[in-house]
């Protein structure tokens, strides 16, 4: 007797996340998932499992059952604002205003306050927009940001509880002071949820440097002045392990997130996390920097989970990633990974060449829109691993 059940490879993901999880090496644990999964992690393909017999097919549904749990897969365990409402999905951007301006801060209609005293000037914001479907590299030029990259500082943290409050208040200050002085990030959200505006959003911050990404149109590169910046009070942490993030900061980073995406209609797909984003020209590695690399909290911000989407810098322009980076995502970023490869496989064959051949264009053509270009104004760009 056989079941004739079919499964949707989709569905496997909690088994295959399991297996992987107890294989120690970071290169081998890709290699089992690009096999595990075919190169079909978003498809619509189906196991069959026609030749199993019931008890083994019966233990196989129960183990691939859903896990109830009051948060998102992709939770810091709090409670969604507005959880009692009906959920606002990743692509709906909400209308936001601004209710008051005071001196020192906004109030905006989603409850966001905006602390605006210490507000800094910095490059006027233009930038160069490349077409995907276009490999001559003309660009277009444009002044309103495309997206949001999400930071974490780096800097020096006390224990978050009451009898820490003057040390956390020093720290906080000190910590908004330096990124003033470096122009660093447009937003700083500290641990007690104040949102600091640092550099205007109409200027450029010194955030993401050499950066790669790219939506369902066009390409951006050295994310700076396309891309806001917005960085949380806190430190990476690698792998599985999340950084410790506060549940104002959560709040507050939805709160922020929605103005924005609000004021300049960015899509869900270009809000991302400097880990995703960050390369290094010299070796055409990507995840130079690595913060928020496989755990940012995106369903609790309204967001889509877009470490599933396929790394830009791997099929637009042929970057590769060494171990190191793999050991750092987690499981999650490595779904993006092997997208990216599968796809630039794909391209490869489309174009009738070796896959190595077609990496060498795309990364030529990279090093000609940088040259173009020129150094990104983030030269001050702060490495993840200093304390500031």
């Amino acid at each position: 007797m056989s079941l004739g059940v079919k499964i949707p490879i989709r569905a496997l993901f909690p088994l295959i996340e399991w297996r992987a999880r107890r294989i120690a090496d970071p290169v081998e644990r890709l290699r089992y998932l690009r096999r595990a999964t075919g190169g079909e992690l978003l498809g619509s393909k189906a196991v069959s499992f026609r030749a199993w017999g019931p008890a083994a097919a019966f233990l196989l549904l129960l183990l691939l059952a859903p896990i109830h749990s009051n948060s998102g897969a992709n939770s810091v365990g709090i409670r969604r604002p507005g959880a009692e409402s009906p959920a606002q999905t990743p692509d709906q951007i909400l209308n936001v205003w601004l209710v008051e301006k005071a001196r020192g801060q906004e109030v905006y209609s989603n409850g966001l306050r905006i602390e605006t005293g210490l507000a800094v000037s910095g490059e006027p914001r233009s930038y160069r927009l490349y077409d995907l479907r276009r490999r001559e590299d003309t660009g277009i030029d444009r002044s309103t940001p495309a997206g949001i990259v999400y930071h974490t500082t780096e800097s020096q943290l006390a224990p978050f509880q009451a009898d820490q409050n003057r040390t956390l208040k020093q720290f906080g200050e000190a910590l908004v002071g330096y990124v003033r002085r470096n122009r660093s990030y447009h937003y700083v959200i500290d641990r007690f949820g104040r949102v600091w505006r640092v550099v205007a959003e109409s200027d450029a911050a010194d955030h993401a440097g050499y950066s790669v990404w790219a939506d369902s149109e066009w390409l951006y590169v050295n994310l700076n002045r396309s891309f806001l910046g917005i960085s949380f009070e806190t430190q990476t942490r690698s792998g599985e392990h999340p950084a410790e993030i506060t549940p104002a900061q959560v709040v507050a980073a939805r709160l922020l997130t929605g103005m924005l995406r609000s004021r300049y209609r960015i899509p869900a797909r270009n809000c991302v996390t400097h880990a995703q984003v960050s390369v290094n020209p010299r070796n055409m590695r990507i995840g130079y920097h690595t913060d928020w690399a496989g755990n940012f909290p995106y369903g609790d911000l309204a967001l889509a989970d877009n470490y599933e989407q396929p790394a830009a810098a791997l099929w637009a322009f042929g970057f590769t990633y060494d171990p190191a980076y793999v050991n750092s995502t987690g499981l999650r970023l490595w779904h993006g990974l092997m997208l990216a490869e599968e796809q630039l496989r794909q391209e490869a064959t489309s174009h009738g060449v070796a896959v190595a051949q077609y990496r060498k264009t795309l990364q030529r053509r990279y090093q000609t829109i940088l040259a173009a270009l020129g150094k990104p104004d983030a030269g001050k760009e702060r490495d993840d691993h200093e304390a500031h």
